[in-house]
C-alpha cells in the first residue's frame, strides 16, 4: 500500500489541496461538501461496478481462480470489504492475505451483502467528517492516520484496480464486458 504523505514523508508535489482556500489551511463547508461529493460518487460508481461483476455467478466460477495468483471474484469482494473496514472503520484485519480467500462458507450472497453494509457504515463516516484534512479511522498504529482525503483517493485507487481484475475474469469466466 501506498504511504500517505506525513510529516516526515511530505508530499512530492506539494502545493495547494483542492478544496481548500488559497493561502489558508482550512477548508470551507461548501468546498470541502463538493469535493466529497465528487470523491464518493467516483468511489460509489466503482464500488458498484465490481460488485455488478460479482452478481449472478454461479458457484463454482465465482470463486475459483481465474489466475495463478489464485485471485476470484469473490475474493476481490471479500477484500474490498476488509479494505474498506481498515480505512473507513478504523479495523484491523487478522491477516490480509486471507482477505483474498473466500471460506467454504461465505457465499456470492453473504459476501455480497457484507461489502454493500459496509460501504453502508463507510459512508455514514464520510458524511460524519466536517472536514478532508482530518485523519480518517484508524486501528492503533505507530504511525499518523491518513487524511479522510487520502483515503478517499486511495479506496478510488484500489477499487479501480480490483475492478480491472474483475473484468478480466467476469469475461474468462461467461465473457462477459463492459460495466
Amino acid at each position: 500500500m501506498p504511504k500517505p504523505p506525513t510529516a516526515k514523508n511530505p508530499d512530492p508535489n506539494p502545493g495547494p489541496n483542492p478544496g481548500t482556500t488559497p493561502g489558508t489551511n482550512t477548508e470551507t463547508e461548501t468546498e470541502t461538501e463538493t469535493e466529497r461529493a465528487v470523491l464518493q460518487a467516483l468511489l460509489d460508481q466503482l464500488r458498484n461496478s465490481i460488485a455488478a461483476k460479482a452478481s449472478g455467478v454461479p458457484e463454482p466460477q465465482v470463486r475459483t481462480a481465474g489466475v495463478p495468483s489464485g485471485t476470484s471474484l469473490l475474493g476481490l469482494i471479500k477484500h474490498l470489504a476488509c479494505v474498506e473496514r481498515f480505512y473507513f472503520l478504523g479495523e484491523e484485519p487478522a491477516g490480509w492475505a486471507a482477505t483474498m480467500r473466500p471460506s467454504a462458507d461465505d457465499t456470492a450472497e453473504t459476501v455480497l451483502a457484507d461489502y454493500r453494509a459496509t460501504i453502508e457504515q463507510a459512508n455514514r463516516v464520510l458524511g460524519a467528517c466536517p472536514d478532508l484534512t482530518r485523519p480518517a479511522p484508524r486501528a492503533p498504529r505507530r504511525t499518523p492516520a491518513p487524511s479522510m482525503r487520502w483515503t478517499l483517493a486511495h479506496m478510488i485507487e484500489e477499487t479501480a484496480r480490483h475492478a480491472g481484475h474483475a473484468d478480466i475474469l467476469r469475461e474468462r469466466i461467461d465473457g462477459t464486458t463492459g460495466r
